[in-house]
């Protein structure tokens, strides 16, 4: 088969139901579903390069995807678990949206005045989980390059925070008045 569209067509028709009956051993069945059609994206993407047989190399794309979901679910739950030890009783009783949205909005406007490379690297380390190497990579520079690219941009964003949390301490203020009316209004 010379034509790569007739072969991939081969290939998935093949070997589709046992890629997704091994993924739904190992997840959900919409998460099953996804690692199965990515699995089949990077076989396309990698059509000549395909070993013989190709379900053994199939399996072990779909099986190295599957562990990045874990990954990732893992690093999101560590996430919530740190947020809710952070968090008290009284913060879920006395939670403001109005000040959570002016905090939020203070966060993107500092974000804002940061130059690409800054914001780069640090949602590489943070938003990503990339460890220095792997972001280092990413951007192209050496890991110690990334390390210091990444501690200027931390302290450039301390300093656009101070700055536009005092800007919005006026915002607040303004937003603390209005409350007071409307409390005393109603």
């Amino acid at each position: 088969m010379n034509d790569p569209e007739e072969r991939f067509t081969d290939l998935y028709d093949r070997h589709y139901r046992a890629v997704l009956r091994f993924a739904l051993l190992r997840a959900d069945h919409g998460l099953a579903e996804d690692v199965c059609s990515e699995t089949f994206l990077v076989a396309w993407r990698r059509l000549a390069d395909l070993p013989e047989p190709e379900l053994p190399w199939l399996l072990g794309v779909a099986r190295n995807l599957l562990a990045k979901q874990r990954d990732s679910r893992v690093r999101r739950q560590a996430l919530v678990d740190r947020i809710t030890a952070l968090s008290t009783e009284r913060d879920h009783v006395a939670w403001d949206v109005a000040e959570h949205v002016v905090d939020r909005d203070t966060a993107l406007a500092a974000l804002a005045t940061l130059p690409e490379q800054d914001v780069e690297a640090m949602a590489l380390a943070t938003w990503h989980g990339l460890p220095p190497e792997q972001a280092a990579a990413v951007m192209g520079c050496s890991t110690r390059t990334y390390n210091v690219r990444l501690h200027r941009a931390r302290k450039r964003l301390g300093q656009a925070l101070r700055a536009e949390a005092s800007k919005s301490a006026g915002r607040r203020a303004r937003a603390g008045a209005a409350r007071q009316r409307f409390a005393e209004e109603a």
